[in-house]
């Protein structure tokens, strides 16, 4: 693995910043990418080791790690300029999900053993918490790990389901129940496991789009050893917290550039349709432009809360529920504009731009489940932030 000598860009004046990242993105754009599954990883994971082995990866991430540690202002900027360049995104859910909680609760020897390879995309990483019968109700959660002492390893056996990135995926890092039943949050644990593992088997879910992005894993007396053990046995919970917490407020920024350009593009197209004359429609409009603005500034408030205090807080919440409901309504506005001419699938020659907006349609109805359902952000928002009394059916925070 070899990394340019690069100047301590987080010392960069913002302009200067900006005109370097920029100059980088134009310079080194990988271009359009393959269509073919296993040609276009390859592509996303040659655009990740560019941008690591330049020194532009991980824009929050410590830099005896290989990030960048921006400072705030910085960190904004970057995700502007990564979202208007449009380059390929992180691979997985390493990156922003149990990378932050591995830094702040691994090991050295486990920090120096992922987290550089995680960054530059060498191993993509799938999230192994969601179960068939403990989704929202996570403390539910049935699969277990025995301990054999004599071994130094544990007995994995179970199921997760709704796994993202599993087909993919080199590790998954996976709670399982090392205490009783009963125990709930107080009986978790935090295991990062190889996904090709003796005893696991990957079987994909195919979604509204016709796509297999999730898929369901089952642990048939997987062994992992205890090192590979994040925190304390019977003390995931707390890691659960902040692998959560990251999780929602993960790449908001970005998100919220991503989401910016998305409606200047719908935009464009309403007006190349002339239906922007139409008062209705300008109202609608009016309500995105907010919303999109509203997601920013809300992004920017969680990522600063971040770099305050470590953990993303309540207004990771606040970014799940603006983001999750933003994204499904603006590809709603557009089949509403679009017509019977919205619903011709991608690959047919009549769809419109490729039918991108059918495609976002459907990909989004499972955006206000995902990372914990719209309910679940509502009670930690009502809870947390409006101090109205704990539901007694769920753990204490």
């Amino acid at each position: 693995m070899t990394r340019e000598i690069t100047p301590v860009l987080a010392e960069l004046p913002a302009t200067e910043f900006r005109t370097r990242l920029r100059a980088f993105l134009v310079e080194h754009h990988p271009g359009r990418g393959p269509k073919e599954p296993g040609a276009r990883l390859a592509w996303q994971k040659a655009w990740l080791a560019t941008l690591f082995d330049a020194g532009f990866a991980g824009p929050g991430w410590p830099r005896e790690f290989g990030g960048m540690d921006l400072p705030f202002g910085l960190q904004v900027i970057y995700h502007e300029e990564i979202a208007a360049a449009r380059v390929p995104g992180p691979l997985g859910s390493g990156l922003n999900i149990v990378g932050p909680t591995l830094i702040r609760y691994g090991t050295p020897e486990q920090k120096q053993r992922w987290l550089r390879p995680m960054l530059r995309g060498e191993q993509i990483w799938a999230q192994g918490f969601s179960e068939p019968g403990a989704g929202s109700d996570l403390p539910s959660l049935r699969t277990s790990a025995r301990l054999d002492e004599a071994a130094g390893e544990y007995v994995v056996s179970g199921q997760k389901v709704w796994t993202t990135h599993a087909t993919q995926a080199d590790m998954i890092y996976v709670l399982v129940r090392t205490g009783t039943l009963e125990s709930r949050q107080r009986g978790i644990s935090y295991l990062l496991t190889d996904i090709h593992a003796p005893g696991i088997t990957v079987r994909p879910l195919r979604d509204l789009t016709g796509g297999a992005s999730f898929a369901e894993v089952f642990f048939d007396e997987v062994r992992v050893p205890v090192d590979q053990r994040i925190g304390e046995e019977n003390g995931g919970w707390r890691l659960v917290r902040t692998s959560l917490g990251h999780e929602r407020a993960a790449l908001a920024l970005n998100q919220a550039a991503f989401y910016r350009r998305v409606l200047d593009d719908l935009t464009r197209l309403a007006r190349s349709l002339g239906l922007l004359a139409d008062p209705l429609v300008q109202d609608r409009f009016t309500l995105l432009e907010i919303r999109v603005r509203l997601m920013r500034y809300n992004a920017i408030r969680t990522v600063d809360t971040i770099m305050t205090t470590g953990e993303p807080g309540a207004a990771a919440s606040v970014s799940r529920l603006i983001i999750t409901r933003f994204e499904q309504e603006i590809h709603e506005v557009a089949l509403d504009l679009l017509g019977p001419a919205g619903l011709v699938e991608r690959g047919d020659p009549e769809a419109v731009e490729n039918g991108r907006w059918l495609y976002g349609f459907l990909r989004t109805r499972a955006s206000t489940i995902g990372a914990g359902t719209a309910e679940i952000q509502r009670n930690t928002l009502a809870e947390q932030v409006l101090g109205l009394p704990h539901d007694v059916g769920m753990p204490a925070r």
